[in-house]
């Protein structure tokens, strides 16, 4: 049941995250967008906390392997390392949020491309602590006696959730850091 929930709100947050993409690339005509993006973002930082959500999505299957297998010691600690793997990618995103701010002057209200960025990567970054809140959560469960049971039923929606939030990632990567080398 928990996956059959997790299915159904994540189809409505795809749909969200599909408008938000569509809307980037609605205002990508507008003016000099893709210059832009090219001189203000910085794809090789973006590039390794990339990587680093991606390899979360690796350390979850390795956790949820161990929890199939029963043994929650192990499961423990590779939930802990995917949520700090989360953590590590959204020091990235603030780095990137503050170097845009402090050195380039990009915001929210100084520049359509601000907006769709800020928008598009905050939504995802939002999604990314959502789900490093329901992996600590998961994580506490576990240690419980009582709440193993629960833990059992939780790790498959999380892990949905979580493959998902990196799924994002690649498109949201793809067509705010790829694309403007590309076209």
């Amino acid at each position: 049941m928990h996956k059959l929930m997790m299915k159904l709100a994540i189809g409505s947050e795809a749909v969200f995250f599909i408008s938000l993409l569509l809307g980037y690339l609605h205002f990508w005509n507008s003016g000099d967008f893709d210059q832009v993006a090219r001189q203000q973002l910085d794809i090789r930082t973006a590039i390794p906390f990339t990587l680093v959500l991606l390899s979360s999505s690796i350390t979850f299957l390795v956790a949820e392997k161990h929890h199939r297998k029963g043994v929650s010691g192990k499961a423990l600690f590779w939930l802990l390392c995917t949520a700090c793997l989360g953590l590590v990618f959204l020091s990235g995103q603030g780095y990137e949020y503050f170097r845009l701010i402090r050195k380039e002057q990009v915001t929210v209200s100084s520049s359509v491309f601000g907006s769709a960025f800020f928008a598009l990567t905050g939504f995802h970054g939002l999604h990314v602590l959502t789900g490093i809140i329901a992996l600590l959560y998961l994580s506490w469960l576990s240690t419980l006696e009582n709440g193993k049971r629960s833990a059992a039923a939780a790790i498959g929606a999380i892990g949905i959730y979580w493959h998902f939030v990196d799924v994002v990632w690649i498109a949201v990567f793809s067509t705010v850091y790829l694309l403007p080398y590309i076209l």
